[in-house]
């Protein structure tokens, strides 16, 4: 088998910063958007730029993501001369079993790159919302004879500590690295993206890890060790939407920034679709009590009170008398009666009983995954 570019999607993070939601799920498989996960984007811009091989590299509770993924026939990634395949750690003579950093994860799945006998690898994360060419960035990565090209978006200057930071000539080659530095030069923030000459990575990491297996990460140890030794590092400038959906304050402000139709990701674009594996349900059903809003609903929902600038994903009831505001009711969730709901995200089979009020004036207020809240719920 070979195929030009093979990309590896890292998607084994716990997410600690997302609490309660990822207390049982790998932060990837965390809905958004009411049909869709959080991998289904780099899924998607995967299939969208022609990438027919892609690994998946998991870790943290993966039973969900795997079921989610399956064999990629949802992403189009299940034909003859296209796949997708799980890689989950494993105990190898050596001892090593999991994964300790990015760079690592890929270390550990040289075999299965092998396999595929790739030109170029593209290394991505499973946590951002966003849409790119891929292919794009190949021609880009080509073009500067490079050896290595890191996708960059420019954020602002008081955000950039809090990411890694390139600082580029007049060219865009990358001439220093910065790992959250507490004063940056420049705010070209590293996207965690990545398109490596494989055969060049492939000997980086077999050498470090036949001396001394520092190579463990990406950011803080492979691409350094890039850039002193003289290799073609350079930026490739994104522009669009990208969000890192890593916090529970940056989940509920993309899911906000995605109720508005006209919002920059623009899923209405048919020439760049973004795919999922659905729930098959019923349609939603509106009652006569029910007031709605600037929200998204998705099939399966049963609405009997009032809801506005929210997102209601699959499955999820609102029983009458309740109101939601500002808020992300996530797949299978089921609100009774008289129930307050404001600036929170509600997880996916919780239950919000008669007459609770979920709403905290200081930060967005979470209820986590099949948690349960309140009194019994009545019967209709």
């Amino acid at each position: 088998m070979n195929t030009e570019m093979l990309a590896m999607i890292l998607a084994g993070g716990q997410g600690t910063r997302l609490g309660k939601l990822t207390k049982n799920i790998a932060k990837p498989a965390v809905p958004f958007g009411g049909r869709y996960r959080i991998i289904d984007f780099t899924l998607s811009n995967c299939t969208n730029s022609g990438i027919k091989n892609v690994g998946v590299v998991t870790q943290y509770q993966p039973l969900a993501l795997n079921n989610h993924i399956g064999n990629g026939a949802s992403w189009g990634l299940d034909g003859i001369n296209s796949d997708v395949t799980i890689l989950q750690p494993y105990s190898s003579s050596d001892g090593e079993k999991w994964f300790q950093g990015t760079a690592h994860a890929i270390y550990q799945n040289i075999s299965y790159i092998d396999q595929t006998n790739p030109q170029y690898v593209l290394v991505l994360s499973g946590d951002h919302i966003y849409k790119m060419n891929y292919e794009t960035m190949l021609e880009e990565h080509k073009d500067n004879n490079a050896s290595l090209t890191v996708a960059v978006i420019e954020v602002p200057i008081k955000e950039a500590s809090r990411f890694g930071i390139m600082n580029t000539d007049e060219n865009d080659r990358i001439i220093e690295f910065d790992e959250k530095p507490d004063e940056p030069k420049n705010n070209l923030a590293s996207m965690g993206i990545y398109i490596f000459n494989w055969g060049r990575l492939r000997d980086v990491l077999l050498n470090s890890y036949s001396k001394d297996g520092q190579m463990i990460d990406f950011g803080k140890h492979v691409i350094p060790s890039y850039l002193e030794a003289g290799e073609n590092v350079y930026a490739y400038r994104f522009s669009g939407y990208w969000k890192d959906v890593g916090t529970i304050d940056s989940l509920w402000e993309a899911s906000m920034e995605f109720i508005d139709l006209e919002n920059e990701l623009d899923m209405k674009d048919k020439s760049w679709r973004m795919f999922s594996k659905n729930t098959i349900s019923p349609p939603h059903y509106i009652t006569e009590t029910a007031s709605i809003n600037n929200s998204l609903i998705v099939d399966g929902c049963y609405i009997a009170g009032a809801v506005s600038d929210s997102i209601l994903s699959t499955d999820v009831q609102v029983k009458e008398g309740s109101t939601i505001e500002n808020s992300v009711i996530m797949p299978g969730a089921t609100i009774g009666k008289n129930v307050t709901i404001k600036n929170a995200i509600i997880g996916e089979n919780a239950i919000i009983g008669d007459h609770a009020v979920v709403y905290n004036e200081e930060e967005i207020e979470v209820v986590g995954y099949s948690e349960v809240i309140g009194v019994q719920i009545d019967e209709d």
